[in-house]
C-alpha cells in the first residue's frame, strides 16, 4: 500500500511539471509566430527572364585521329636505318626509314644497259630497212624480204618500249627504298629496327596519326537526333570539348552523323572536327563534349533550383505585389546551364523564389533578403 501511494505522488508531480511547461511555452510560441507573420519569411528572389536559350547535351567523347595509317614498305629488303624519333611530329614527305638500296641500284643500272642495247638494235633495224627500201624500187629484193626488215624495226621499237618501262619500274623501286610519311602527323614507337627484313606491303614499320585537324567521337540518344538535324539545317553546329582537369574549352564543328542507330544502346554516333592547332587533343583521350540540340527563341526560363514538385505537378513560388508567396503550377521544359525553360504558367519579370521556398506556403508573407 505504501509503494502505491509513492507511485501516485510521482505521477502527479510529472503531470504538474508538464502542464507548467506547456503554460510557459505557449505564449512564447504564439509571439514568435506572430512576429514571423509580421516580419515575413526571409527569401531570395530572381526575375524570370525571356530570351533565346540553347539546349545542350553533355556527353563523354574521345578523340580520334583524323587519319591513321600503319606505315609499311613498298618493296622487300633489309632496313638500313630509321630516321624518326618516336612520338615526334613529322611532315609529309619526311623520310621515316631507309631500305638497303644497293640491290635496287644495281637492278637500275642493269636495266639502263638493256635500254641502251634495245635502242642499238632499233637503230640497226631502221638502217637495214632504209637500205632495203632503196633497192626495193629497183627490184633487187623481194617484197617479202622488205616486209621482214620492216617487222624487225617494229619488234626493235617494241623492245625499246619494254626496256624503258622496266627502267622506270627499277627507278620507282629504288625510290621506294626511302619510306616517307604520307601526311603530316605524329609517329609512334618503331615496330622494327635496322637489320630487320621487311616484306613489301606486309611488314608494319610505325604507326602515323594525323591530329591537325582531329575528330572527337561521341553518341547521343536517338530521341535528340531530330532536333539536332533541324538545328543543322540552319548552319554549322558548334561543339565544345572540355579536357579533364582543365577549365579551358575547345571549339569545333559537327561534321559527321552516322547513318544508323545502334539498336543495342539506342544511340547514334557523331563526330566533331577540331583544328587542334596546339595539339591539345590526343587520339584516345576522353573529353566532355557539349552538343547543342535545340535553339529556343523568346523562351521564359528560371534557375532550376526554383522548381519544386508535388502530387499535382511542378510549381514555383512567386512573390506578388503585396509581398506574399503564391504557389504557381507550371509546365517545365528542357534545362540548360542551370536554368529550366518554363513553357506554361509563368510570365517574364515575375519574381520567383530561389532560396527559402521550403519554408513557404500559399499566402505566406515574405521578406526579400536578396536576389540570386
Amino acid at each position: 500500500m505504501r509503494s502505491r501511494k509513492i507511485l501516485w505522488a510521482a505521477a502527479a508531480l510529472c503531470a504538474a511539471a508538464l502542464a507548467a511547461r506547456q503554460f510557459n511555452s505557449g505564449p512564447a510560441t504564439a509571439v514568435a509566430a506572430a512576429n514571423t507573420a509580421t516580419v515575413g519569411v526571409p527569401v531570395k528572389v530572381v526575375s524570370a527572364t525571356r530570351g533565346d536559350v540553347d539546349i545542350t547535351l553533355k556527353v563523354v567523347a574521345h578523340a580520334e585521329a583524323w587519319s591513321s595509317v600503319m606505315v609499311r614498305a613498298r618493296v622487300s629488303g633489309q632496313i638500313d636505318s630509321l630516321a624518326f624519333t618516336p612520338g615526334a611530329k613529322i611532315r609529309k614527305g619526311d623520310v621515316l626509314a631507309q631500305i638497303d638500296a644497293r640491290p635496287f641500284r644495281a637492278q637500275l643500272d642493269q636495266t639502263r644497259g638493256s635500254v641502251a642495247s634495245a635502242r642499238a638494235q632499233l637503230g640497226k633495224a631502221e638502217t637495214d630497212l632504209q637500205r632495203y627500201s632503196a633497192v626495193l624500187a629497183k627490184g633487187f629484193v623481194s617484197k617479202a624480204d622488205y616486209d621482214s626488215y620492216k617487222a624487225n624495226v617494229d619488234l626493235a621499237r617494241a623492245a625499246v618500249q619494254t626496256q624503258q618501262a622496266a627502267l622506270e619500274l627499277a627507278q620507282l623501286q629504288l625510290d621506294y627504298t626511302r619510306i616517307v610519311a604520307p601526311f603530316d602527323g605524329v609517329v609512334g614507337a618503331p615496330l622494327i629496327f635496322p637489320g630487320a627484313q621487311v616484306a613489301a606491303s606486309a611488314t608494319d614499320i610505325v604507326s602515323l596519326n594525323e591530329i591537325k585537324p582531329i575528330h572527337i567521337v561521341f553518341h547521343i540518344p536517338e530521341g535528340s537526333l531530330d532536333a539536332l538535324l533541324e538545328l543543322r539545317m540552319h548552319g554549322p553546329v558548334e561543339i565544345t570539348a572540355r579536357l579533364p582537369d582543365n577549365h579551358a574549352s575547345l571549339q569545333g564543328v559537327l561534321d559527321f552523323i552516322d547513318n544508323s542507330v545502334d539498336r543495342t544502346t539506342g544511340t547514334i554516333a557523331l563526330k566533331g572536327r577540331f583544328d587542334n592547332d596546339d595539339a591539345a587533343l590526343v587520339p584516345g583521350q576522353f573529353v566532355e563534349a557539349s552538343v547543342p540540340t535545340q535553339h529556343l527563341k523568346d523562351a521564359i526560363s528560371v534557375p532550376a533550383e526554383t522548381l519544386q514538385t508535388s502530387d499535382k505537378g511542378a510549381f514555383v513560388f512567386v512573390v506578388d505585389a503585396d509581398g506574399k508567396a503564391r504557389q504557381r503550377f507550371v509546365e517545365p521544359g528542357p534545362s540548360a546551364d542551370g536554368r529550366t525553360v518554363i513553357t506554361k504558367g509563368l510570365a517574364a519579370s515575375e519574381r520567383v523564389v530561389t532560396d527559402g521556398q521550403l519554408s513557404l506556403t500559399e499566402g505566406s508573407v515574405v521578406r526579400i533578403a536578396g536576389s540570386g
